[in-house]
């Protein structure tokens, strides 16, 4: 099997389609799986990788849960995944993410897509594929993993900083999704749209210019970053770029805003700037 890069282009994988060291999962909607999606690809629902429970139904469900879940879409130890979705790298990433907390480290994301693989003119299917069930048993990688301890002891530490995915009216706390609205303090807002290039069938932005960016903003690798949104979906797409751009320290805040904005207890900024 190649060797496959985190980040490829559709062309790339297109002549390895039917390879028995691959496991393509697509994270596509129902809807648009079953109209059209890459040969053997078996779908995940994305809501079954989140815990569903409110007041933070973005938690990550429990690991027997996991476990079941990528048993029953055929992952074991050998497999390369690769996985796509139909928005832009969200659900991927999330999905990356997850595999990272399960130790499963081998995978790598389409590059745009769905969009982009249509784009290209390459094959796509309705049949669904004959998938073998595995016993996959996960490990726990609690370092990716960002509590909401994590995050208060992450304001004033100098060593780390918080990446805010979200809208910057979510952002600001003029548009308010729980009981309040605004930031955590010191968060640094890239809303998720702005890593996807819509002249290129929602594949990443120029990754030189987007470490340009995140260095301006104090976003820099020599930092652990800990990456948030409303239910750490859209912040699935953050996570994964900087994966891409080779961050040594990343976690995912799986309780996210909707944790966070929902609790009397934790300190929340207004307005446009960081503090």
């Amino acid at each position: 099997m190649a060797d496959f890069p985190l980040l490829i282009e559709p062309e790339e994988l297109a002549p390895h389609l039917g390879s028995e060291h691959l496991l393509i999962i697509d994270v596509c909607s129902a809807d648009n799986y079953k109209t059209h999606h890459i040969p053997g690809a078996v779908h995940i629902p994305p809501a079954e990788l989140q815990s569903g429970e409110k007041p933070a139904p973005g938690k990550i469900p429990d690991k027997r849960r996991l476990d079941a879940l990528f048993s029953a879409a055929g992952l074991s130890a050998g497999k390369h995944v690769v996985v796509y979705d139909d928005e832009g790298g969200g659900w991927a990433g999330r999905l990356i993410w997850t595999l990272d907390v399960l130790g499963h480290n081998q995978y790598s994301y389409i590059n745009g897509g769905l969009h982009a693989w249509l784009s290209s003119g390459l094959p796509v299917t309705t049949d669904l594929p004959t998938c073998a069930a595995s016993e996959f048993n996960g490990g726990w990688n609690e370092a990716v993993i960002a509590e909401a301890v994590d995050v208060l002891d992450a304001i004033d530490d100098d060593e780390q900083a918080i990446w805010d995915a979200r809208s910057p009216q979510e952002y600001s706390g003029e548009k308010i999704v729980a009981k309040r609205g605004g930031h955590i303090p010191g968060a640094i807002n890239i809303d998720w749209l702005e890593l996807m290039d819509r002249n290129r069938q929602l594949r990443l932005v120029d990754l030189n210019r987007l470490q340009s960016q995140l260095d301006e903003l104090g976003l820099s690798k020599d930092k652990t970053i800990i990456t948030h949104c409303q239910t750490h979906h859209r912040s699935g797409l953050s996570y994964l770029a900087m994966k891409i751009l080779g961050y040594p320290k990343i976690k995912g805040y799986h309780g996210s805003w909707s944790e966070w904005g929902n609790r009397d207890d934790t300190p929340i900024v207004t307005g446009n700037q960081p503090d």
